[in-house]
Parts: C-alpha cells; structure tokens; sequence
C-alpha cells in the first residue's frame, strides 16, 4: 500500500517485533494520542514520543507480538493509512523488542554513534553512502572513519541525543541497501551504539572524515578521486591523471597568498568554483577546482613553474 506522496507506508523486509516505529506523527504527538490510535490491536506497555530532529517519531511497544503484526497487517491491507491529526502515519517493525527508557552505563545515550560496518572492507563504502544513510534520520553534523580490530567502523555526529537515538533504533542490524554497495560487496549490516564522544574534532575534508558544518575547512588532497592511483602512459612511464582540481604546491613564499589573489590568477583561464589553502609538511598548498578537465589542464599548462607575484616570488 501506498500513500498518496508516494511513500510506501510498510517495510515488508523487516523482522516482526512488538515494538513498532512511527514516523510523519503531528508535531509535539502526546502518548494519549499514540496510545489511542494504537490500542484498538492489544494492550501497550510503553511509548516514546517526539524523537528525531522534528520530533515526528515515536515508538510504540505492544505486550505480545501477535499485537503488534495485527496492527502492521491490518494498515498493510485496509484502504485507509493510520493517521493522527489527519497527517498519515508510516509504520514499520523496530529492530528492538523493547522500548527501554533506563539504558545502561555502556549504552548512555548521545549525540554521537559509533557505527560498525560488518561484511565490508575499508573503502567498499564510501563516506557519501554513510551520510545519505544517516541523514534521513536528520542533519548529520561529522563522520570520522577509521579501523579497528572490529573492523571498519565511523562515528556519526547528529545535533542532539534524540536524533541519534532514532538513527540507532531504526539501523543498528540492518543492512545498508545493495544498490548503494560495490558489485562485489554482497550485505553490509550496521552494528551501532552510542559513542562517549560529543564533539568529532575533524581536522580536513576527505575520504574518510567530513565536516558538514564548517565549509572552510581543509581540503585534505586525498579526498579527489583520482588522486590516489597513478596512471601509466602508451610509453609505460607514469603520468599525472586528469582531473577538474588542480594542486598547486606554491613555493619560495616571500608574500602572503590569499584565496582571492588565488582566484584572480586562476580564474584568467576559466571559472573557478572551489579553493581551498592548506599548508602541509612545512609548505603553502592550494586545491583548485573547475567545472571541467580541460579548463584545468589548460591553466596547468599556464602556470606551472611561474610566478604568482612580479619579482619572480611564489612560485607554483
């Protein structure tokens, strides 16, 4: 069945729990209002309203599973979706059988989740998919990947408690969609709990961390694709691979380089859409992005070994 946005109401893959998880509820839904649109299928021993960032989610827990499927399936099958306050209400099975409100000490709930991505190597899943993944639950703050000996996990930074909470109860054992994997990836199943963490320190953008909130940050020359595996010429020497960002190393620095003088320089051959400035081992670096390969090649062409300023200082 179907709404009328087009959003399928039931997950049919899922595993029946007798805690059920609602999403689309009405804003500030009190436990009367989910309890009376819940009751008419068995008795309800707990509740949790207003999760997630728009506090439009809530969990009911039945006392008997039959409870629970009888509610699932009569929704699945009635022309009529549940609704509250006239907002249809999408309805899916919890990956918990019970609604605990008293979590213990290695289970405190927070903003930040430690995620473990089993069945994958590091590198099969990208830092992209994680955050397509998790942002459905609400605005995803940092990631930080990395690997331990449980194996390639990410910590995922969310605004507040709640929304973490709400990504962790729908995902933890579920598995990340297999058209978003690899072809030869066959499942990656997330085994999630909350992190001590409360603030992720990312220090560059790259491949394996993002800050969302802070676009001036870094750009670690990593995080181009392409960058990493060099490509061989017809003459079997090895050549630099095309790409729409350049790095440019600028050296014998005896003025400051600031983005705009940058921009002016580069932007002599096309468009500039992105810089980024950096320093790394004790030198002054920059990324430059263009729309295309061909505008870059052409201001690489151009401008590599000249000067930036008159009098021959700051190479690049």
């Amino acid at each position: 069945m179907s709404s009328s946005s087009g959003q399928p109401q039931f997950r049919y893959t899922q595993t029946p729990s007798k805690v059920l998880h609602l999403r689309n509820m009405p804003w500030e839904c009190t436990d009367e209002e989910l309890i009376e649109l819940c009751k008419p299928f068995g008795k309800i021993i707990n509740t949790k309203c207003n999760v997630g960032a728009n506090r439009n989610q809530a969990f009911v827990e039945f006392a008997d599973l039959n409870q629970a499927i009888s509610m699932v399936s009569y929704y699945a099958s009635s022309s009529e979706p549940a609704k509250v306050r006239g907002k249809t209400v999408y309805i899916q099975y919890s990956n918990r059988q019970e609604i605990v409100n008293n979590k213990s000490s290695g289970d405190v709930s927070g903003n930040v989740l430690l995620v473990t991505l089993e069945g994958v190597e590091p590198g099969d899943v990208s830092i992209d998919v994680i955050h397509l993944v998790f942002s459905a639950f609400g605005f995803v703050h940092k990631i930080a990947t990395f690997e331990k000996a449980a194996g390639f996990q990410a910590l995922i930074q969310f605004s507040d408690a709640a929304t973490a909470l709400a990504a962790r109860d729908a995902l933890d054992g579920r598995s990340i969609p297999r058209y978003l994997l690899p072809e030869h990836v066959t499942s990656c199943h997330l085994r999630i709990s909350f992190s001590a963490h409360t603030d992720l320190n990312i220090k560059f953008q790259s491949h394996r961390s993002r800050d969302y909130t802070n676009p001036y940050l870094p750009v670690n020359p990593s995080a181009i694709e392409g960058t990493l595996q060099p490509v061989v010429g017809p003459d079997g020497k090895k050549k630099e691979p095309e790409s729409n960002v350049l790095l440019a190393s600028i050296e014998n620095m005896q003025y400051a380089v600031t983005v705009d003088a940058l921009h002016t320089v580069f932007s002599t051959f096309g468009t500039v859409q992105k810089i980024a400035i950096f320093e790394k081992n004790g030198g002054m670096q920059a990324l430059i992005q263009y729309p295309d390969v061909t505008t870059a090649a052409v201001a690489k062409a151009a401008l590599e070994g000249h000067c930036i300023y008159d009098g021959g200082y700051c190479t690049q």
